[in-house]
This record gives structure tokens, sequence and C-alpha cells, in this order.
């Protein structure tokens, strides 16, 4: 029994003497995650001492590549469509024609009105002699020639529709996929397929308000677009005249040759536009720029502590950032670990 109880005992005193361990360990670790001062021990980031250079301001915008010109093919008159006269996806030339409608209506119609037409002339002519003798007055040769001018008009409407139902290319460019076929009865209202000149592209894109002033016409720009490195030039031809109000933006368009027909409408195109180039520039990595609801701010090291500045900021590239204000020379930007920063966390800083 004696036994048990010295057994109880020493397991007592062992349980004991393991807390007390336990417990002087951990405060052993909390004072060495300490300075001497009884502070956070610093946090080890990295940073970069701001310095002015010049920076080649370029700004990276999205744009949509269009057709230099681009029209809807439809008929102006209905009927049955007679013959179609081009390959779908093909090159068709100004004034060639796509496809006919049938007339023969249209030309039945024409030679009754030629009749009247001839009629009223020979009409006209008659009065007319006869108002040379007296024999009518005015007012009745007026009639005759009133009938003749109305059969006249009639006849150019009927000759005008006729050569409507020839549908011919606007202009030279590649004919798309056509939605009508021989025998189709047409209307207006009817798509027959969409022609584009794509000779030339138009590449639209919209800037900030704020580089307005330095776009101006004949600009040259370069562009690529999905699936290729391959960069392509443009030139400015044309500037909306305002900032929309909704998006603050103004509005570019420019133009570029198509090549070899790589470039299709209706792409999009990453675009690089030269703007003034910056002397005495400050400019920090990306990394270092933390987003907040009132604008950016960054983290510099002053006197050991982390300190949140408040910086405005213009151009980005894929790597850095323009610096507007907020910074200067000589100030060490932190770039790393910036999320775990608050102001005056004690830190050190690696630079880089």
């Amino acid at each position: 029994m004696k036994i048990k109880y010295l057994v109880y005992a020493l397991l007592t005193i062992g349980i004991i003497g393991f807390i007390g361990y336990r417990i002087t360990e951990n405060k052993s670790n909390s004072g060495d995650s300490k300075d001497p001062k009884g502070k956070g021990k610093s946090m080890i980031v990295n940073g970069m001492v701001v310095k002015y250079e010049t920076f080649d301001n370029n700004l990276s915008l999205s744009g949509s590549i269009e057709a230099n010109e681009q029209v809807e093919i439809r008929s102006e008159v209905s009927g049955i469509v007679e013959g179609i006269y081009f390959q779908e996806g093909s090159n068709v030339s100004k004034g060639q024609v796509l496809f006919k409608v049938n007339d023969l209506e249209l030309r039945a119609q024409l030679r009754q009105t030629s009749t009247r037409e001839g009629l009223a002339s020979e009409n006209e002519r008659r009065a007319k002699l006869l108002l040379q003798k007296e024999a009518i007055s005015q007012e009745e040769y007026d009639l005759a020639r009133a009938d003749l001018k109305s059969a006249q008009a009639q006849s150019q409407l009927i000759k005008a529709q006729i050569a409507k139902t020839s549908v011919r290319a606007p202009f030279s460019g590649k004919i798309g996929l056509r939605s009508i076929s021989p025998g189709t009865y047409i209307t207006p209202a009817i798509l027959v397929a969409k022609l584009v000149n794509t000779g030339k592209l138009k590449i639209t894109f919209s800037i900030p308000e704020k580089y307005a002033s330095q776009v101006k016409p004949n600009s040259t720009l370069t562009f690529k677009v999905a699936g290729s490195d391959e960069k392509h030039t443009a030139q400015v031809y044309a500037i909306e005249p305002e900032v929309a109000v909704a998006t603050r933006t103004l509005q570019v368009r420019a133009i570029a040759e198509n090549k070899g027909g790589k470039l299709l409408p209706g792409t999009f195109a990453d675009v690089e536009l030269p703007l003034d180039i910056i002397k005495d520039a400050i400019v920090v990595p990306t990394e270092a720029i933390i987003p907040i609801q009132n604008g950016k701010k960054v983290f510099i090291s002053n006197n050991g502590q982390a300190k949140e500045v408040m910086i405005e900021t213009a151009t980005r590239t894929d790597a850095s950032i323009l610096v507007l204000s907020g910074l200067k020379a000589g100030d060490t930007v932190i770039t790393s670990g910036v999320m775990s920063l608050k102001n005056e966390t004690p830190v050190k800083v690696k630079i880089k």
C-alpha cells in the first residue's frame, strides 16, 4: 500500500516538473522574440532607394480592330433571286454585280409606261401646234405638257427600280457568307452577306482624360493581337472631340495596313501608345503598391520603422508604376511583405 502511494507521489511530482519546464521554455521563447527594449522583433523586408530616372511613358491599353469599310449587302427591291455571281469568302471589285433579282414584271411595266410616254409626247406636240394657231388655250396645252412630264417621270422611276435589281459591290473588299440561294424570294429586310474592306484596319481605343492633351493626330503606336508576338504599327487619324462623361475617357482611332490579311476585324488589340518622355521621374515596382479605397499607398522605412505614405500614380508597365506625388528621391520604399505591415512596424530593410 505504501509503495502504491509512493508511485502516485512520484508521478505527481514528475507531471508538475514537466509543466513547470514548459512554462519556463515558453517564457524564454517569448523573450527571444523581443528586442532589448521590449519591442517586437524587426521584420526583414526588401526595399529600394528612390532615385530620379528617365521614364518612357508608354500607355498600355486595350482596343478593338474594325474593318476600314464594312457594309451589309441587301436588295432594295423585292423579288425572286435570279442569279448569284460571287463566291463566299472571295474578293470582289467595286461595281461588280453580286446577285440579280428577277425584273420581268418591272420590264413589262416599263413597256407600258413607254407607250404612254410616246402617246403623251405626240399629244403635247399637237397641242403645241394648235396653241401656235390659237386653236386651243394655254391651259389646254399645259394639261398636255403635264401628262407628258408625268409619263416621263413614271418611266424614269421604273428604270431606277430595274437598275436596283442588279445589286453591285459599293467598294472592293472581301465578301462573307451568303444567306440566299437562286430562287429565294428576297426583300429589303433580308441580309444577303457582309462586305468588308480589310486592306486597312481601324484600331479604336479609349484613354483616360488626363492624357488627352498628350495624344495628337498622326502619332504612331504599336499593337499586338492574341496568339501572336508580332508587333504592328498604326497611325492616329481621329480623336473624339469630347470626353465620355460616364467613363471619363477619350476615344481615339488609328489606322493600320493589313499586309497579307493576317489581322481580322472584330479581334482585340493590346495597344502601346507612346506619350511624353518624362525626365526626373520616380518609378517604383508594382509589388510595392497597395490599392486602398481612397487611392494607393506604399510603406517607406523611417528610422527602422515602416511608415505609410499615400501616393498618386500614373502610367503602369508590367513591372513598375510612375509615381506623381508622395515620394521623393532618397526615400527607401519597402517592396516585399507590404501586406503584413502597419505603421511603426519595426523593419530591417535589405536594399536591392
